[in-house]
This record gives structure tokens, C-alpha cells and sequence, in this order.
């Protein structure tokens, strides 16, 4: 396989099997067509019709039968052979049991069984980091009631003292933006109403006592802002006199002055939100990637992932919540996924669709043997009498007539 490849490659064999069983399934429409025509008297040009329809299903089944001999997917694997399941890392928390970068949703990921914890770090005016990922308060918080004149105010423009003044859950009960709300009991949906915008502070000390990694994306604050050129140096304070987080819990993916932040902490797991070549990887001392999943391909194969693993990289990919695609994931070697859903991953045993290539190979075999028996046996010969039968009916009445 290549560096990358589609993720329904994992349900390929069950693809495989559907179609050789839809072709089946058309055997008998078709050979009833022939003998329809037969009985029409519709000799002058069905054979060549006849031949046609033969030849391109003969073809078509041929194709399916013979499709496992190039099939490739990750979730076939040996006895054995098969890694551990990706680390979980709560996307923002847990989005769909609490509202997005508060508290409450890092609490609810850290107990469905999150390693990690990702976020979005934004730096008051007054220089305090919080937890905000929109560039404006407007999705999030109850800001158009607070400072209505305001609204479109760049996060970043407002104080601490403001930002505390703000509701950051009661829009995720409103607005409910994974369906999950209704199903929160009372209690939960009160303590998410009444949640408040959480700073980088309380969310590092969180980490810290439950001992979780963190990730997170530092936005540089706009022109005009205080802190705009010293946005790194008050993020790296926060983390190593602030908080009681350890450097090695938190995941550094900021690309800004990486080689300043090494030399200032080294420590810090340096993560890269890119693909680069090996060599300028372990030149910036990096020990993981963190990247994005297209929605047509997946961005790493097994075997990109063992050359990483073989120089100390581990891999990460962002956003992973649905169980088939953690279990590709799973299959193709990736060390950890950020997930919308942490409760639900984290209650998967074994990956879906894994076999081993015996099982596979008895499944191939047996369906493309079940599927030949099938259509050697389909007998046309009830239509055909049946068209005898009418036709010997129709001249008896014209006889009697």
C-alpha cells in the first residue's frame, strides 16, 4: 500500500461479498428476459442480444470473483499482528455530553477514559491564555446580551474580567449541535447551563491531577493586542510557573519560534501539524505528527506509520469519532486519535471488520463456489413451458372461434 488510501478500503471484502451476491441475485431477471424473448418469437436478433447481455454479465462476475487476488485492506491481519487501540484524545472534551472547552467537558473525557485532552488557546487583552476556538465570542457565549455592541469583537480584545462574565453553555442546550443534549439528565443540563469560559490555567491543572497529555492549537492575538509579540512567552509561563502540569504532558503544536520554545523548555513534546521529511523532523525534535483526516483519503498507511514509529514519531489524527473509522485507525497503526466522541471509542473491544487472511480467504472462496452453484442451477424451463403453455392456449381459443 501507499502513503495514503480510501478509508472504505476497510469494508472492501464485505463489498466484495454484496456484489458477487447482487450479480447472483440478476441471474434469474436475466435468463427470464431470454426466454421472453424467446417466446415472442424475437429469433431474428435475440441471439445477438442474448450474447450481449451474456457477455457483459459474464465479464462483470468474472471481475468480482477474481477481486480479491488485488484487494487490500488495512483490517486483514494476521493472528497477532494486530497493535494496541489508539489513545483517545478528547476533541475540545467531550462535545457531546458538555459544551465545547469548558470544564465540564474535560471532566465528562477524562472520565469516559480520554489519555488526552485537546483545546484552543486564545490570550485576553489583559494577558490571561483561556479556551476559546472561534475568532469572535458570538457561537459559544451569551455575548450579544452582555455587550451587544461587541459581538464581533475579536475574542482576544476582551479582558479576563469580562470573559468571566460571559455563559459559555447554555447555547449548547439551545442549540443542541450533536443531538445529545435531551438525553443529559437534569443535573447535567443545569451544570452545563451555568458553564463559564475556562482559562488555560484551569484546564492544565485539570490534566495534571488526572496525569492527561494535552494538545492544543495557540492563536496569536490580533494586531493592536498587547500581548501579540510576547503570545509564546505567556503561554510557556502559564505552562511552567502557573500551573502544576509537567513539560512532558503537554504536546507543543504551535510551529511559531519552535526552535525558541526547545531551547526554553525541551521538555515539551514537540508535535507537527504537518508531514515533513524524516530528517527535518528530528531536526525539530519532533515526536509526533498531528494531522488531519481528509475526507476522501486516509492520510497514513501502515507502513508510514511503522517508518515513524522506527525513528520515535508517533501519529495522531484529528477528528476521529465514528467506530468504523477508529476502527481503521486501529488497523492501519495509528498511536492515538482526537474524537468528538471518547465515550463511545472508548468502549470498543476489538476493531470492526477485522479478519485474518484465512478467514478471508474462506470467505472469498465460499462465496464465489456458492454464488457458481447458484446461477449453474438457475432453470429457465418453468417460463419456458409457461410461454408454451400460452401459446398452445391462444391457439386452441382462435381454433374454437
Amino acid at each position: 500500500p501507499g502513503l495514503v488510501f480510501r478509508p472504505d478500503q476497510v469494508t472492501a471484502p464485505y463489498l466484495h461479498v454484496g456484489g458477487v451476491l447482487l450479480m447472483t441475485s440478476l441471474s434469474w431477471p436475466i435468463a427470464l428476459h431470454f426466454f421472453r424473448m424467446r417466446s415472442k418469437g424475437e429469433e431474428h436478433f435475440s441471439n445477438f442480444r442474448r450474447g450481449l447481455i451474456v457477455g457483459v454479465y459474464l465479464v462483470i462476475l468474472s471481475a468480482l470473483y477474481l477481486v480479491p487476488l488485488g484487494l487490500y485492506s488495512p483490517c486483514i491481519k494476521k493472528d497477532g499482528a494486530l497493535g494496541s487501540a489508539p489513545a483517545l484524545i478528547g476533541h475540545r472534551g467531550a462535545p457531546m455530553l458538555a459544551p465545547e472547552n469548558t470544564l465540564m467537558s474535560f471532566e465528562r473525557a477524562v472520565e469516559a477514559g480520554s489519555d488526552g485532552l485537546e483545546t484552543d488557546v486564545t490570550i485576553s487583552l489583559d494577558g490571561v491564555p483561556f479556551l476559546m476556538h472561534d475568532y469572535t465570542l458570538r457561537r459559544t457565549t451569551n455575548v450579544d446580551q452582555v455587550f451587544p455592541n461587541r459581538s464581533d469583537t475579536p475574542a482576544a480584545m476582551f479582558t479576563w474580567t469580562e470573559l468571566e462574565s460571559l455563559n459559555a453553555g447554555s447555547w449548547f442546550l439551545a442549540h443542541d449541535p450533536f443531538g445529545t443534549a435531551g438525553s443529559l439528565s437534569e443535573g447535567d443540563k443545569q451544570q452545563a447551563g451555568n458553564q463559564s469560559v475556562c482559562s488555560l490555567q484551569e484546564f492544565l491543572q485539570l490534566a495534571a491531577h488526572t496525569h492527561k497529555l494535552v494538545i492544543f492549537d495557540l492563536y496569536r492575538p490580533p494586531r493592536g493586542h498587547p500581548y501579540r509579540d510576547t503570545w509564546i512567552h505567556r503561554t510557556l509561563e502559564v505552562i511552567q510557573n502557573e500551573s502544576s502540569i509537567h513539560s512532558s504532558q503537554v504536546l507543543w503544536l504551535p510551529p511559531d519560534l519552535r526552535s525558541l520554545v526547545q531551547e526554553l523548555d525541551p521538555e515539551l513534546q514537540q508535535t507537527s501539524g504537518g508531514r515533513l521529511p524524516l530528517e527535518e523532523l528530528q531536526s525539530n525534535h519532533i515526536v509526533k505528527l498531528n494531522l488531519v483526516r481528509p475526507e476522501r483519503m486516509f492520510p497514513v498507511s501502515p507502513r508510514v506509520c511503522r517508518e515513524y514509529a522506527a525513528v520515535n514519531i508517533t501519529t495522531n489524527l484529528y477528528v476521529i469519532s465514528q467506530p468504523w473509522l477508529y476502527s481503521l485507525a486501529w488497523c492501519t497503526g495509528v498511536h492515538s486519535v482526537t474524537t468528538n466522541a471518547p465515550q463511545l471509542l472508548a468502549s470498543m473491544r476489538s476493531p470492526h471488520f477485522l479478519m485474518t487472511p484465512d478467514e478471508y480467504k474462506l470467505m472469498w472462496i465460499l462465496t464465489d463456489v456458492l454464488s457458481f452453484v447458484s446461477i449453474s442451477q438457475t432453470k429457465p424451463t418453468p417460463a419456458l413451458n409457461c410461454g408454451k403453455l400460452n401459446t398452445q392456449i391462444t391457439k386452441e381459443r382462435n381454433w374454437r372461434g
